[in-house]
């Protein structure tokens, strides 16, 4: 399939790896407009549930058509990463958005970009995975019960957890109808401001060593690129809103300690 070209791919690879740098330095100075921080210059909007659906829905396709249309499908380890990797756009996609309290608004823009680069995604872990591998005797059954596989997992469900308690904890700050905005206390928001990013980044980081492949690594490296910089930004915000009751908390932007 000339879509997964070795030429191509490792082209397409390259050039996510170039544009996850830019892309870093350049939401130190631009912040996408949704969520706290959202801002009707990024254009027409729509409810934030439908956003989040129409950014992340696309992925979970996507990974799902690769897979289904793979003579590799039935392989054991290619199915239960593959399964992984679909578990965590699943949620974002279908589930995640139905739990949304308020009455916030996504820009098309932000959900335009969101959906590009989540396909790009797709097409790097999945062309890895069913069309590309170069070695695909790595992926043999022995590999789900390689230490590499198995300390990813565990990275991986440990970032999954943290994600999904921070979403929970962000969402015990509202009650129905309200559409204020408070600190979020509790479980890694001890640490850092946006403990949903930190457990977000941590999950991809695990599928990046349980796959132990070029594209998880690049997959880690965007997730960092794009929420690291969005992380600072909600602390800033934070702190404009909260002054000196949240500064004085000591905070990180994203992982805890470090940064």
């Amino acid at each position: 399939m000339i879509l997964f070209d070795p030429t191509i791919y490792y082209t397409v690879l390259g050039a996510m790896v170039f544009l996850a740098v830019v892309v870093f330095f350049a939401l130190q100075r631009i912040t996408p407009g949704y969520g706290i921080v959202y801002d009707r210059k990024w254009g027409p909007s729509v409810n934030n549930r439908l956003g989040w659906v129409l950014m992340e829905a696309p992925v979970f396709f996507a990974m799902l058509i690769m897979w289904l249309c793979s003579p590799k499908r039935g392989e054991p380890a290619l199915v239960v990463m593959t399964s992984l990797f679909l578990l965590h756009y699943f949620q974002r996609s279908f589930i995640f958005p139905m739990l949304i309290k308020g009455k916030s608004r996504m820009p098309l823009s932000i959900i335009l970009s969101g959906v590009t680069f989540n396909l790009l995604n797709a097409y790097m872990i999945g062309g890895w995975f069913f069309y590309l591998d170069p070695a695909p005797e790595t992926y043999g059954a022995s590999w789900l019960t390689s230490p590499l596989f198995i300390l990813g997992c565990a990275v991986f469900f440990t970032g999954m957890g943290i994600n999904l308690h921070s979403d929970h904890i962000i969402r015990s700050l509202r009650r129905p109808g309200d559409t204020g905005h408070y600190i979020p206390r509790g479980g890694m928001f001890r640490y850092v401001t946006s403990a949903n990013y930190f457990g977000e980044l941590t999950e991809w980081i695990g599928f990046a060593i349980l796959t132990w492949s070029l594209p998880g690594l690049v997959f880690a490296l965007w997730t960092f690129a794009n929420l690291a910089p969005r992380a600072r930004a909600t602390h800033r915000k934070y702190i404009e809103k909260f002054g000196d009751d949240y500064s004085s908390l000591r905070r990180r932007y994203i992982i805890p300690f470090i940064y």
